[in-house]
């Protein structure tokens, strides 16, 4: 255990792929942060700061899809499977996408947890895999594909986050 944060010790396999120690316990802090940093008292329940911020009209699910694409672009950079970066892309889409529905998406903020899975996927992929160094090319090829991918994520997130406030906007007007 680190003295520095014994709530989130090294493993040897984030060595083993060149993540720093450091750097890990980051991720899985940013995790914690944005999915279960409060809980409910009297229950098992928790939600972050990721649930907190989506009750922000349009933008706060953009902020949490933004904070989200840390974690993916360190996994990117631990050179993980395109198809595991691309689940991991596909958990905080689905976050932002249905996040950014009014109300219901609020709940679903709170239960879907899309940082915590993916910090899971990144430490199972470290915890099976040692892999030989590859190219820096598809290192830089990866990492570029996740960001354009966050980029659409978040363009999409805000259209129908939009979308849906005109629609409310209409019923209650109109």
């Amino acid at each position: 255990m680190s003295r520095t944060n014994p709530q989130f010790p090294a493993r040897s396999s984030e060595i083993a792929l060149g993540i720093d120690a450091a750097r890990a316990r980051r991720i899985r802090a940013l995790a914690q942060f944005l999915d279960n940093a409060i809980g409910i008292p009297g229950t098992s329940w928790k939600f972050g700061f990721d649930a907190i911020v989506g009750l922000i009209p349009v933008v706060g699910d953009l902020i949490g899809g933004l904070l989200s694409g840390y974690i993916i672009l360190e996994a990117a950079r631990a050179e993980v499977p395109t198809f595991t970066l691309a689940r991991m892309l596909a958990n905080v889409g689905i976050d932002t996408l249905v996040g950014s529905v009014p109300a219901l998406g609020d709940l679903f903020d709170a239960a879907w947890k899309a940082n915590i899975k993916n910090v899971e996927l990144l430490e199972r992929h470290m915890s099976v895999t040692v892999q030989p160094a590859r190219k820096t090319r598809g290192v830089i090829g990866a990492t570029v594909l996740a960001v354009l991918v966050l980029v659409l994520i978040v363009i999409a997130g805000l259209a129908l986050g939009i979308f849906a406030a005109r629609l409310l906007w209409g019923l209650k007007t109109g």
